[in-house]
């Protein structure tokens, strides 16, 4: 059995009957050939979109393909590969140093490029569709394949590979588009607000004031466990928000260009009294109420528990299901 304590950042001890790591798509093939992939088997990251809720009795897969290729460039973008194993943040990191506009606001997202095609990544007001060209696949089977922007069905923290179906395709590389000229996406959240005091506008203070704002929010995983936001912020019909506004004329929300509203979700659960608060083991983070945390030896039934609580409290006083970000296993 494989210890996956080191690879979910919810900090959950368990174990998998098989672990199996490849840095290449020709070295993954060789596993298909050798059986490796007969019965059970899930595709990973660095885990920080994960919850195990008990051992895996199956063969766990990790993917290790490394680099930043760039394909193109004109007087107004780059297209660069990058490989599904690398760290999201560095690649940002890696945009913002090269001066290429777009991947700033996503800075400090925990994971890995491949998770970032999967879960459509997104935060104040940018989603990693907004860069992606296309992404490179492999099977079960070891067959290849790219798909372009448009076949991989994007929407909000959604994608055609989350699909129960498609389980089998494993991203093994991403396109993406970064844009040389100055654009900035500065009015969601509280982005003006931390740049209030900085001398220069660039890419690295966008990049350092979104870093700011995160770590302030939001807990290191190294320190208390957690995968960040567990719950999609939910989106209602504008007649539904027009009740809800009535009643909470307080509401914080975000009109869509479809004329659907987001309502933050964290904001629910902070009005039914949940923000600090604990369910034996696992508890709401006190500085963001979207984030569940491992209080200490938590195991995954755990942060169900207070899942399911918390969301039988927001479904209680605003009639909305709010559903996790998070993939249960």
């Amino acid at each position: 059995m494989f210890s996956l304590l080191s690879y979910n950042t919810f900090g959950i001890d368990v174990k998998a009957a098989r672990f199996i790591e490849y840095h290449s798509v020709e070295e993954f093939g060789r596993f298909i050939a050798k059986g490796c992939l007969d019965g059970n088997f899930l595709h990973i990251g660095s885990g920080s979109n994960l919850l195990f809720t008990q051992d895996y009795d199956g063969t766990i897969l990790h993917s290790c393909i490394k680099g930043i290729d760039l394909l193109d460039e004109d007087d107004g973008s780059v297209i660069l590969k990058v490989g599904a194993g690398e760290i999201w943040d560095d690649f940002v990191a890696y945009c913002v140093q090269h001066g290429w506009y777009g991947a700033e606001n996503l800075s400090l997202i925990p994971g890995e490029v491949g998770a970032s095609a999967v879960q459509n990544i997104g935060a104040y007001g940018v989603e990693v569709k907004d860069l992606i060209v296309s992404v490179e696949t492999v099977d079960n089977s070891g067959e290849l394949h790219t798909y372009s922007k448009d076949e991989c069905i994007y929407s909000y923290r959604n994608s055609l590979f989350k699909r129960s179906e498609n389980k089998k395709i494993f991203v093994t590389a991403v396109v993406y588009r970064l844009g040389k000229h100055e654009h900035f996406m500065l009015d969601y959240g509280a982005i003006r607000r931390e740049l209030s005091n900085v001398g220069t506008l660039d890419l690295k203070s966008v990049r350092e004031a979104v870093i700011s704002i995160r770590r302030s929010k939001l807990p290191d995983p190294k320190v208390v466990g957690n995968a960040g936001s567990f719950f999609i912020n939910p989106i209602v019909t504008s007649t539904q928000f027009s009740v809800l506004q009535r009643k909470y004329p307080e509401i914080p929300f975000y009109k869509l260009l479809d004329g659907t509203v987001k309502i933050p979700a964290g904001w629910m659960i902070d009005q039914c009294g949940w923000k600090g608060k604990s369910l034996g083991r696992a508890g709401v983070y006190a500085k963001q109420a979207l984030v569940l945390v491992n209080l200490g030896g938590a195991e995954g039934k755990d942060i169900i528990a207070l899942s399911d609580a918390v969301r039988h409290s927001v479904r209680q006083k605003f009639g909305i299901d709010i559903h996790s970000e998070v993939n249960i296993i």
